[in-house]
């Protein structure tokens, strides 16, 4: 009878046991099922209404902050369903621009401290320059791989069918990213990983976009490659015809992203007038060309960026950055003289 009774006993528990474990298992089972839903949801969401929603706005430190404060939770949801591989693109281009914005700052507050002959001060500020221009260099890498991950190899020979707008952008924010990648390695002084082809492999994709549909921006792209790569410019062709070409463009199109490139190849040639004209430019067609509404967050970017370049400049020269409302001009320009009345013949 006592053989019976632990026998019973043995096998409820062995019962309770299976059952313990249906149970948590239909658990894990249901979570799984939710969170998938869930990172299904968030993922079309933040592609059909947040991107579209940030890229309406000038707001450039909200979406800096966004970018940096979203990035995990968006990105972990690839442990539970399909990677994100296409709000991955424009999360870490955001986020590098946010290390890469802190670089800038650094710069400048060396160039300050050389203007003041700090020695000490000046290479202090250097040191945090790269480490934030390597930050920027990762996140920037990683939006370009997951780029590759979503539209395939750039450099691949076929150009990928784009299902909408959005997606020829975010295929344009790629190479951006990928540029940007190699540029902020070389900045940093280090290798992270970025190789070192990237740039000529941006300017042969660029082909895969419309270069009037995009501001001029994808020639300009190309044009930028020309200039900075050696090697790279085709026969026949003028890497700075070519970025003169592209900034009317852009701002005939309320996107200014051509200026910034043909800047960048005027600093990468160390051309200060051009540097110079092309801020001007940019400053003036602020007054007389409207954003676009659409692409607002990418005019904004554009101006961001030179503004930088001009502030360098400024503080390379009179230790301290762009004078507010005089965006456009510099400490050399010729002033207009002034008028004065001789009281004398009123006397």
């Amino acid at each position: 009878m006592n053989d019976f009774r632990k026998a019973g006993s043995r096998i409820r528990g062995v019962v309770a046991a299976v059952g313990a474990s249906l149970v948590l298992t239909g658990c894990g089972a249901v979570n799984h099922m939710i969170y998938k839903t869930t990172g299904d949801v968030m993922q079309g969401f933040s592609r059909n209404h947040t991107v579209p929603y940030l890229l309406e706005s000038d707001d450039l430190a909200m979406g800096c902050s966004m970018s940096e404060a979203t990035a995990p939770l968006l990105m972990s949801f690839g442990r539970v369903t399909r990677e994100p591989d296409q709000l991955a693109v424009m999360l870490y281009l955001s986020a590098g621009g946010c290390a890469e914005e802190q670089a800038r700052e650094h710069e400048l507050a060396a160039a300050r401290a050389m203007y003041a002959m700090n020695a000490g001060e000046a290479q202090d500020a250097m040191i945090r320059q790269k480490r934030a221009h390597t930050q920027a260099a990762k996140r920037y890498l990683k939006g370009w791989q997951h780029h590759h991950a979503h539209y395939g190899d750039p450099d691949g020979g076929e150009c990928p069918k784009f299902k909408d707008d959005l997606d020829e952008f975010i295929y344009l924010a790629g190479l951006l990213s990928g540029l940007q990648a190699l540029n902020a390695q070389i900045q940093a002084s280090s290798s992270i990983g970025v190789p070192f082809n990237t740039g000529s492999v941006v300017g042969r994709a660029t082909q895969c976009l419309d270069n009037k549909k995009w501001w001029g921006a994808p020639m300009g792209l190309r044009a930028t490659v020309w200039a900075m790569i050696p090697g790279t410019q085709p026969e026949g062709e003028d890497a700075f015809e070519r970025l003169a070409i592209a900034s009317k463009q852009g701002e005939e199109a309320g996107v200014r992203l051509g200026h910034v490139f043909h800047a960048i190849a005027a600093v990468n040639k160390n051309d200060e007038a051009l540097i110079k004209s092309v801020i001007r430019d940019h400053a003036e067609s602020l007054e007389n060309d409207s954003s676009s509404e659409q692409w607002r967050f990418v005019d904004a970017m554009a101006s961001n960026l030179l503004v930088a370049i001009s502030d360098r400049l400024w503080v390379e020269n009179t230790g301290h950055r762009t004078p507010i409302g005089q965006f456009g001009s510099f400490w050399d320009d010729q002033r207009a003289p002034v008028e004065t009345m001789d009281l004398d013949d009123l006397l």
